[in-house]
């Protein structure tokens, strides 16, 4: 019922109301359970006691799951679940969301769990949204952000809507009573929406608020909840570029005792977007017994949720009590495929709970340590050391940790292939130690006030070449020709100067997809500017341009710059920016004078060779070579390293994040 309802929600796509499929909120709520110290299962009173809260509840899918998992760990341990019921109902879950119906329904399949058994009052709320009566605007559960939740709620003229136990509005007024640091569990399945607006209506980009528009708000009204989301989320790890699943992901955290569990569905980009590091950083501080589940199918099984369209993670971790020390790690889960049905996610959260020994990204390439169900190999864990700058969490979306294990010795200047018994050293540093990248594409050209140049169609003559959008057909070889030219606005001619500066030969693919693109970096004979698709890397010494690209193209290039994106996408790789910056390369500065003339040999010699998608790049001849004339005459490794490359590199295109569901040619098989 609760599938069916929110698909017909009117205002689904800004009240990003995805249901959480069952078996996968089963998943979730078995392993968050899990992660609860110190409760007596048996005791009926000690469960009473706790206070487990959903924010974003909708119809209630993961309320009903924890309470399925606390019922059957309260049985197992002898005791009787109906005996729980009243107060379950009564004191222990919390539900709030801004639409009445979905919290009717919650009622309804809560209250149904023991339906012979009644109740006084529940703590199932709709929470106000929008302008109110008296002129103020209410952003719904996250007016629970304020510090004291209870003094200002209290003083709302507009009633926060209760449900009780036939499903009917008992009270007319309602004080929601959500303590900060008073909840053990808080579970939640949060909006995505992101801050932004809609080229929806008259086409104009603030015509809406995004992630306010829901429930027939008018453009006033979504500003000044815009506004008001701001102003209650300072100091938090909120971040508008996040959405307000991140603002969720901060009222969560406001809410929980120290020992209490925070259980999230959160998109993917939670691993790796520098918006999220915010979030990130809070558990790497705060929390402990991190735990992060992701799924390496592609299609709608990389997600938790019902219809999302994009890979989705979930984020489990206890809060740290004073004086209490962080393990300092994460336990990565990536699972083959999500969860088919109750069963299935019981056997997949016991065989994740039973693991006594995890293998560590440190171990080496031997992949991590294997998550069965029966006979079926259903996906792999392993443990990692969490970044002091919680940078990213990278490992997620795999089917073979082995690459996570390779890339992540790479990134420590040491290059360990799957097969050898030992690493050998290889220089590497992040892309900003060794050169520099260019700007963001709204600050060269467009209509923001602060781009200096228009974009119009290239010209032979262009005084400022630009290389900006993707073109497939012309991007199959090393270079590639500027495919725009900007024009200096009146009056910006010092900006432009300025602008100009950044020019390079160098560029690299922004949005990469795999499944259709063969290059990660490009080069220009002229310098040009890049723009969304191809910003720009500068380098002092112009022979590293030649290292560049044909490192980037190779198989290790490849695997950093996929073990550094955004995988929310199958097939496809994202980077920001400004995570530019942080990207593994080889240290060029570390080349001899003769490396940097074999470096531009093999870029001449690849000149007029056309490489092959990505994907394949394990069957394309052409990449052999490219990985031959790499790892053997610039880097001075044996034919064994060599095959092993090759190897890692059938290794990676058998990533489903790689490949994106895409069939591979008839025939291509790897090529050594």
């Amino acid at each position: 019922t609760g599938r069916i309802f929110q698909r017909l929600i009117a205002d689904r796509k800004y009240l990003a109301t995805f249901y959480t499929l069952p078996a996968s909120a089963a998943l979730l709520a078995r392993l968050a359970v899990a992660k609860m110290d110190g409760v007596d299962w048996s005791d009926t009173d000690a469960i009473a006691n706790l206070r487990i809260g959903d924010f974003a509840c909708g119809t209630g899918a993961l309320l009903s799951a924890v309470y399925d998992e606390v019922s059957a760990r309260h049985e197992r341990s002898g005791g009787d679940s109906a005996n729980l019921h009243t107060a379950m109902m009564e004191e222990v879950l919390y539900g709030c969301d801004v639409m009445p119906s979905a919290i009717h329904i919650t009622g309804s399949t809560l209250s149904g769990m023991q339906p012979n058994i009644g109740f006084g009052q529940s703590r199932l709320y709709t929470m106000p949204y929008g302008r109110q009566e008296n002129g103020s605007v209410s952003i719904g559960s996250l007016e629970l952000l304020q510090s004291s939740a209870l003094m200002t709620l209290f003083n709302m003229s507009d009633p926060v809507l209760r449900t009780g136990s036939a499903g009917e509005e008992t009270a007319a007024q309602a004080l929601v009573e959500a303590p900060d640091v008073g909840f053990d569990l808080v579970i939640m399945n949060p909006p995505f929406t992101r801050a932004g607006s809609d080229w929806e209506g008259s086409g104009r980009t603030e015509d809406y608020v995004k992630q306010f528009r829901g429930l027939s708000t008018d453009l006033d009204t979504q500003k000044e909840m815009s506004k008001q989301e701001k102003d209650f989320s300072k100091g938090t790890c909120a971040h508008g570029y996040a959405g307000i699943a991140s603002t969720f992901a901060a009222l969560g955290h406001r809410k929980l005792k120290p020992g209490g569990v925070l259980a999230l569905v959160l998109p993917l980009s939670a691993t790796v977007g520098l918006s999220w590091q915010k979030f990130r950083q809070m558990l790497s501080d705060g929390y402990t017994d991190l735990s992060v589940l992701s799924i390496a199918a592609n299609g709608r099984d990389m997600s938790f949720s019902s219809d999302t369209g994009m890979a989705e993670c979930l984020v489990i971790a206890r809060k740290r009590k004073a004086g209490q020390a962080t393990n300092g790690r994460i336990e990565y889960v990536s699972l083959s495929r999500r969860p088919s049905g109750f069963a299935h996610a019981a056997a997949v959260a016991k065989s994740i709970t039973d693991q006594d020994d995890l293998r560590r990204i440190e171990d080496g390439p031997y992949g991590g340590s294997k998550l069965m169900v029966g006979e079926e190999l259903t996906g792999e864990l392993l443990s990692a050391q969490l970044d002091a700058d919680s940078e990213s969490w990278s490992g997620v979306r795999l089917s073979d940790y082995s690459l996570a294990q390779t890339a992540y010795y790479l990134a420590q200047s040491n290059l360990w292939l799957p097969g050898a018994s030992s690493a050998s050293d290889l220089k590497v540093s992040p892309l900003n130690q060794v050169g520099k990248r260019g700007l963001y594409d709204m600050n060269i050209a467009g209509k923001s006030h602060s781009a200096p140049f228009t974009k119009t169609q290239s010209s032979p003559t262009a005084t400022y070449p630009s290389l900006w959008n993707h073109d497939a057909k012309r991007e199959t070889r090393f270079v590639c020709s500027p495919d725009s030219q900007l024009l200096v606005k009146h009056g910006m001619e010092s900006n432009a100067a300025s602008v100009w500066e950044t020019a390079s030969r160098s560029h690299i693919n922004r949005d990469f997809r795999f499944n259709s693109q063969p290059l990660m970096a490009t080069f220009t004979e002229q310098d040009s500017i890049g723009g969304r698709a191809w910003p720009n890397v500068m380098f002092e010494d112009k022979r590293f341009d030649y290292a560049f690209i044909v490192w980037c193209n190779s198989t290790m290039g490849l695997l950093s710059y996929w073990w550094h994106s955004n995988r929310q996408v199958g097939g496809r790789g994202v980077i920001t920016i400004s995570s530019v910056e942080s990207l593994p390369v080889l240290d060029f500065r570390a080349l001899s004078d003769e490396q940097l003339e074999t470096a531009e040999e093999i870029f001449e010699e690849f000149r007029e060779k056309e490489l092959k998608p990505a994907y394949i790049a394990d069957a394309d001849p052409n990449r052999a070579l490219l990985d031959k004339r790499v790892v053997c005459d610039l880097l001075g490794f044996g034919r064994g390293t060599y095959e092993a490359v090759r190897r890692l590199s059938a290794k990676w295109c058998a990533e489903p994040s790689v490949h994106g569901g895409k069939r591979r040619p008839r025939g291509a098989s790897l090529v050594m």
